[in-house]
C-alpha cells in the first residue's frame, strides 16, 4: 500500500504542488460542478470567454478530462507534460487578457499584468522540466 511519502517521492516540490491542485480539481471540484452545482449558477471560462448556464454545464466535462489528464501526467511525470502543461499555462495568460478586455468587471492594466504573470509562469514551468532532464 502506498504511503503519502511514496506518492510524492521522486517529483520536484513544484510538481507535487501542481499535482495536489490537479487532483483536487479532478476528484473534488469539477465533479461537484458537474453533478451538484445548479445550472443557473454554473460558469466555465474558455480562453477568457465566460460561459454560463447550460453552455457552461455542457463544457464542464471537457474541463474534467483536461484536469484528469493533467493529474495523470504529473503523477507519472510524463514527458508530454512539459509541452502540454506549458500550453495550458499560456492559454491561462491569454484567457486573463481576453477576460479583462471582454468582461465589464475587467480592466486593461489588470489584464496585461495578469497575462504577464502567467506568461512568466509558463516560462518557469518549461524551464523546470528542462532542469529535471525531461
Amino acid at each position: 500500500m502506498a504511503t503519502d511519502r511514496s506518492i510524492f517521492a521522486g517529483r520536484p516540490t513544484w510538481a507535487n504542488a501542481l499535482l495536489v491542485l490537479a487532483a483536487f480539481m479532478t476528484f473534488v471540484y469539477t465533479p461537484w460542478v458537474i453533478f451538484v452545482k445548479p445550472v443557473a449558477e454554473d460558469q466555465e471560462v474558455w480562453l477568457g470567454l465566460l460561459l454560463t448556464g447550460w453552455p457552461a454545464k455542457a463544457t464542464a466535462p471537457l474541463h474534467w478530462a483536461l484536469w484528469a489528464a493533467f493529474t495523470w501526467g504529473l503523477w507519472r511525470m510524463r514527458p508530454w507534460m512539459r509541452l502540454w502543461g506549458t500550453v495550458w499555462i499560456v492559454q491561462i495568460a491569454i484567457g486573463m487578457l481576453v477576460w479583462n478586455l471582454t468582461d465589464a468587471r475587467g480592466s486593461l492594466p489588470v489584464g496585461v499584468a495578469s497575462a504577464l504573470v502567467f506568461a512568466w509562469l509558463a516560462r518557469v514551468y518549461w524551464r523546470a522540466w528542462q532542469a529535471i532532464g525531461r
